[in-house]
């Protein structure tokens, strides 16, 4: 029997680290893509160390070309979606690329946004701020940073779950998503007088054999808007990384 065409095509996919998540990502991305459920150009992990975990399970008939980014993550990134932006303001047609961020990692597209617009208004004042408390998401906890971590959750998640329309834990079904969760909770926040754009969401969507991503346009597309509403004068923008169940949450605030 002849694969199937593959339904998903990408350039590049980025991998947020080279430990057991990273491992499990690589290793399934390979599965796909023989099965023919994607394509993709290369896929490269981001980790420091020269000798995490993935550098040992390369193969040569990995079925794209794999590379290991040794650097930190900020760096990396700032190369990378500063690059990604670049070239799709060209709009030069190609398949696109995406990032399979970590379960552990911070806040990082956030803290690229914020980057950004330090560097693109230096006069300007530019600091993460606390989102209160959005009403109807049952778990939350505020990191030493200010993010807000958000879940639907009130129980232990399988590991690796790609949140089906029928919850695993629950064996009930999943009637709640996070994304219009965050719409909500900016529009609670403006309604009770807070001056908040957006919002920018990630959505990090199961895309093929247990491994979920999100495309780098979107990143590039919300540091767009955050340029755009901030023109204006001082604004705050709701930036947040979710799942359907999970997320993290930060304000970034521009001042005049």
């Amino acid at each position: 029997m002849l694969p199937l065409a593959p339904q998903q095509h990408y350039c590049t996919i980025v991998i947020v680290g080279g430990g057991c998540y990273g491992s499990y990502y690589l290793r399934q991305l390979g599965r796909a893509a023989r099965a023919g459920a994607l394509t993709a150009t290369r896929v490269v992990i981001v980790d420091r160390d020269a000798h995490c975990r993935v550098s040992s399970e390369v193969n040569a008939d990995d079925p794209f070309e794999v590379e290991i980014a040794v650097e930190e993550w900020t760096p990396y990134f700032d190369s990378y979606l500063g690059a990604a932006a670049a070239r799709l303001a060209d709009a030069a047609p190609r398949a696109p690329d995406a990032i399979v961020p970590s379960p552990l990692m911070p806040h990082l597209m956030y803290e690229w946004l914020a980057r950004r617009a330090r560097a693109r208004w230096p006069a300007r004042a530019i600091e993460s701020r606390p989102l209160d408390a959005p009403s109807g998401i049952p778990w939350q906890r505020r990191g030493d940073d200010g993010t807000q971590y958000v879940s639907f959750a009130e129980w232990i998640c399988p590991v690796n779950c790609i949140e089906p329309a029928l919850c695993p834990a629950t064996r009930g079904e999943r009637s709640w998503s996070m994304p219009p969760a965050v719409l909500a909770a900016t529009e609670e926040a403006r309604r009770n007088g807070r001056n908040l754009a957006g919002p920018v969401i990630f959505h990090c969507q199961h895309r093929a054999y247990g491994v979920g991503m999100f495309d780098t346009s979107d990143v590039v597309a919300g540091d767009a808007l955050v340029q755009r509403v901030a023109e204006a004068g001082a604004v705050e923008v709701l930036v947040g990384t979710v799942s359907h169940c999970h997320g993290a949450l930060s304000v970034l605030a521009v001042g005049e």
